[in-house]
């Protein structure tokens, strides 16, 4: 059954471009007669016999010009202005089918022009009607032509055309009739995948966990708010605009995509496992006064990646799920916080008086006593009473709050001067440690807390450099306007990634004489005062590029 474009709104524009195209048809046929009656007028000298034809084109001419314009600019009464315009083709076609003297002028095909467009444009029953009127049309002027005693004519040639005519009108309009119908369930399946897409990318929108789609290079196409938010920068959707690889700070999302991409003979099996990772945002402003600002200088990130696959796509995609953690690594820092708490409580009370009275023993057993042996003895009890004194201290450091001062510091001369008292207190060589210039840099931080944290990251760099001059280095970088980074490296061994997983743990060390505090409560110090410690692998060096990535230890300031 053929449907009018009234109940379809949204083929009325389709409707419309064909109507408009039916016109300007019309036009080119049109020109097309004038100058072909124009060129037989001249060639058999009857402009007086001709000239009924050539004013019949003129006129059709402008009401064609006509027609069309109001097509484009008048789009109302579709199936009016169908009907006239095929009207007046039929007639002015069979003005010129008359004047050129019947079915001999051989214009009869000229009809097949209207009677598509009513085919294509409107109902069976109508386009079938204009077949019948064009048929008796070519029947009554054989039947004038047969009485006026013209010998070729025929009427028989007038009932084939008109069997023609009705064929391919029939099949025109079915064929119309199927392409209307598949338009309609084209643009019926497009408003629902727009319907969709709009809940997807709303759903999208509004979750809290970030996305990501990147191509094989990492490439990013799209992401969602949320992961802008954890990144620090937008991403335009549909539109590759950089790759992950470029981004220094991303650098840990592309290494971990990489290394994910080296298993295609087993991808669908890594599908659906998390990495983590520890990314520092591209932009955004820090905030400061708080604890919390840390988390716009670096953030714990969860990854998870899933190959989109589908027929027929030449590209894959990869989309990666993000997960920011940190808030759940807080959580689980204030539980361990709360238990240290209780912890300290019991040893203040349960061991620190039993180790003041051993220490005391042993040093009155150390004045009476006179052999070698037992003195090696009382040594060792010593040592130990030392070292279990200097762990419960640090413990009972935990549990009270440090409350930051952060005033303004100069790097320069801060660091000079600490560098100045560890070359006096260790016996070093002055060039063991090596300071770049810092120009005029300074940050907000409390001086007791900084000085505590780069004296311990600096003890750590003693026992593991090699000891050449230059061994140890001291510099600073600042990657974007509003961050600061003082890195801190030596030239032993880089920390295995496996170390580096629990390197911020308390109670965790590699070394026998370790309490595993120290660089637990460094991170806390950097946390109190809005700054952030990490240790990381980097490429980049003061005395230039190195082919592996070398570990050191690096405070991020929120300038």
């Amino acid at each position: 059954m053929y449907t009018t474009p009234a109940t379809l709104p949204e083929s009325r524009d389709t409707f419309w471009r064909t109507l408009q195209t039916y016109c300007i048809t019309r036009i080119l046929i049109t020109v097309v007669l004038l100058a072909y009656f124009s060129f037989n007028a001249i060639r058999d000298d009857r402009g007086a016999d001709r000239f009924a034809d050539w004013q019949t084109c003129v006129l059709y001419l402008l009401t064609a010009i006509g027609f069309g314009l109001m097509s484009a600019y008048v789009r109302r009464r579709f199936m009016l202005q169908l009907l006239t315009q095929v009207a007046i083709d039929i007639g002015a076609i069979s003005l010129l089918y008359v004047f050129a003297g019947g079915a001999r002028s051989g214009l009869a095909i000229l009809y097949l022009f209207p009677l598509s467009g009513a085919a294509v444009l409107a109902p069976l029953v109508i386009a079938l009607f204009f077949v019948s009127i064009v048929t008796l049309t070519l029947l009554a002027e054989s039947v004038l032509q047969a009485l006026s005693s013209v010998a070729e004519v025929s009427p028989s040639q007038a009932g084939l055309y008109g069997a023609a005519f009705f064929a391919a009108v029939f099949l025109v309009n079915r064929l119309a009739a199927r392409l209307i119908k598949q338009e309609a369930l084209a643009a019926q399946r497009g408003r629902d995948l727009q319907l969709q897409e709009a809940i997807n990318r709303l759903v999208i929108a509004d979750m809290g966990d970030g996305i990501l789609v990147v191509g094989d290079d990492t490439e990013v196409f799209a992401g969602n708010p949320a992961a802008e938010r954890m990144l620090g920068m937008s991403v335009a959707y549909g539109q590759p605009r950089y790759k992950l690889a470029d981004l220094p700070a991303l650098a840990p999302i592309a290494d971990a995509f990489t290394a994910w991409r080296k298993g295609d003979s087993v991808r669908m099996a890594h599908d659906g496992a998390s990495i983590y990772v520890k990314v520092k945002p591209v932009g955004g402003n820090t905030r400061g006064g708080t604890r919390d600002a840390w988390r716009e200088l670096a953030a714990h990130l969860k990854l998870r990646f899933a190959t989109v696959e589908g027929a027929g796509l030449t590209n894959d995609r990869t989309v990666i799920f993000l997960q920011d953690v940190s808030e759940i690594e807080n959580q689980a820092q204030q539980l361990k916080l709360a238990s240290m708490g209780r912890l300290t409580a019991s040893i203040a009370h349960e061991v620190r008086n039993p180790l003041s009275a051993i220490s005391h023993a042993a040093s009155l057993l150390g004045e009476d006593v006179i052999e070698p042996t037992h003195k090696r003895l009382l040594n060792i009890v010593s040592d130990n009473v030392v070292r279990l004194n200097r762990m419960i201290e640090d413990i009972l450091k935990l549990s009270r709050k440090a409350h930051a001062q952060a005033d303004p510091v100069k790097l320069a001369p801060f660091l000079s001067e600490l560098v100045g008292e560890l070359r006096a207190t260790h016996k070093m060589a002055p060039d063991l440690i090596r300071l770049e210039d810092m120009a005029q840099l300074q940050v907000r931080f409390d001086a007791l807390h900084l000085r505590e944290v780069v004296v311990n990251l600096l003890s750590n760099a003693l026992r593991y450099a090699s000891g050449r001059p230059g061994s140890i280095c001291i510099h600073a970088v600042l990657p974007m306007a509003n961050r600061l980074e003082l890195h801190i490296q030596d030239d032993g061994p880089a920390i295995t990634p496996e170390v580096r997983a629990h390197l911020f743990e308390p109670f965790y060390t590699t070394s026998s004489k370790g309490t595993g505090l120290g660089l637990y409560v460094a991170r806390e110090l950097c946390l109190n005062n809005d700054a952030m410690l990490d240790y990381e692998y980097r490429t980049d060096s003061p005395g230039g590029a190195l082919d592996e990535p070398s570990g050191r230890f690096v405070i991020t300031f929120a300038v």
